[in-house]
């Protein structure tokens, strides 16, 4: 009894020896799983957190707009709806664009160089709304109808592209993710299975000392776990490094412009809180599937030989 004791300390390293060249490159396979795991993951998270602050800020503005029409004072009519803006319940400002705002907003598509003197420009009330579920917005629509030519725009169709789009990103990035985790289960059934068949006489040795099939399976548990636990962590810090560097370098090498944009666009890559701790999270989830799927392919493959 003693003596197989101590071959139970003892086998774990013998059947899956720490540095082999199979225990390091699955250590290598492991951490790169979990690098691109944790990178997919902090993408959705940081599109996730985008799209959530892209809805709540359109949301919390609308837009009047005034055609202009024959017969009507232009800035009389925007002051009209000035007034009827801030008078709804809800909004906390209103203010008219001037005539060159609103040229300003043309230029990305017609051009810097154009003369605007012969096109009837409409012009535009940005209302800012403190709550959007507090405002009544059917008000102001209903009272925009005394001035001519003003329609009321929401922007309720941007916001559902802007959360269809965020949608189907985060659904492909899940879609990415279920991908690695089967790419890493298959991976490491063929490391399981080369490592019984390389090491086929120790096993047999075990047998035949009267070795069960689920002590054999539980040494290649526990080692398993070990290097799974130990490619996650190498994975899951390269994953916030990289997500570190990237936000450096987009700050300090992209120019200020393209920097702005992709700081609109991705929160100038800040995963926060939430994000380093589902990247941390990834490192036992990584370790728990590694050593689960070795037991089960040992005891398959054990069950398979008998």
């Amino acid at each position: 009894m003693a003596e197989f004791r101590l071959l139970r300390r003892s086998r774990a390293t013998a059947i899956v020896p720490e540095r082999s060249v199979a225990g390091r490159t699955l250590v290598l396979l492991v951490a790169i799983m979990t690098f691109l795991f944790g990178v997919t993951l902090g993408g959705v998270v940081l599109v996730q957190k985008s799209a959530i602050a892209w809805s709540s800020d359109v949301g919390r503005e609308v837009t009047i707009q005034i055609r202009p029409m024959e017969g009507e004072v232009m800035e009389s009519n925007l002051r009209t709806a000035v007034a009827l803006a801030l008078a709804t319940p809800g909004v906390t400002a209103a203010r008219a664009l001037s005539l060159e705002e609103s040229q300003g907003l043309l230029e990305p598509w017609l051009g810097s160089g154009v003369d605007f003197s012969a096109i009837a420009i409409p012009r535009l009330v940005v209302v800012e709304i403190d709550d959007p579920s507090e405002a009544d917005i059917e008000k102001l629509e209903r009272d925009l109808s005394a001035v001519a030519g003003a329609t009321l725009d929401t922007h309720a169709a941007w916001r559902q592209q802007l959360n269809l789009m965020a949608g189907t990103i985060v659904v492909s990035g899940l879609l990415v993710l279920a991908l690695i985790v089967v790419a890493t289960v298959l991976a490491i059934i063929f490391a399981t299975r080369g490592t019984m068949a390389s090491n086929r006489e120790i096993v047999d040795v075990l047998h035949f000392i009267g070795a069960s099939n689920s002590f054999i399976a539980g040494e290649f548990q526990g080692r398993f776990l070990a290097i799974g636990f130990r490619g996650g962590m190498v994975g899951g810090i390269a994953a916030v490094l990289f997500f570190s560097a990237v936000g450096a370098a987009a700050g300090g090498v992209v120019p200020d412009e393209a920097s702005a944009q992709l700081g609109f666009l991705f929160g100038r890559f800040s995963l926060g809180l939430d994000g380093i701790l589902g990247i941390a999270a990834v490192v036992p989830v990584i370790a728990a599937v590694t050593a689960i799927t070795s037991r089960l392919t040992v005891r398959r493959f054990l069950t398979q030989t008998s």
